[in-house]
């Protein structure tokens, strides 16, 4: 998995946030997750013709998210990682659990 943006000091709202997972980074590897992102113009207004015209590329993502799922993984970064300043020990320990090698990144 490529390396995305550090939510945890981004300073997009969360409208920006929505639309980042709906319509994805084309040209950049973040997939759209809105089945239709490109399809109909509701991303930017631009059609995947659009995108291609300008060679730009869309990663397909593994799955797709219905509006509402979006808006719940949006809701569940506010509260658990975006503002909640750098990651640490405790906070690696209280979101991937103990057992996961990251957690050795932070010491404690």
């Amino acid at each position: 998995m490529p390396d995305g943006a550090n939510l945890r000091t981004t300073r997009l709202n969360r409208n920006a946030i929505i639309t980042a997972i709906k319509c994805g980074r084309p040209g950049r590897e973040m997939p759209a997750f809105d089945r239709l992102a490109y399809s109909d113009g509701r991303c930017n207004n631009l059609k995947l013709a659009d995108l291609q015209s300008k060679g730009l590329d869309l990663t397909e993502p593994a799955a797709t998210l219905q509006p509402r799922e979006i808006e719940q993984v949006t809701d569940f970064l506010f509260a658990k990682v975006i503002g909640k300043g750098p990651m640490n020990h405790a906070t690696c320990v209280e979101f991937w659990g103990s057992d996961v090698e990251a957690r050795k990144e932070f010491p404690q």
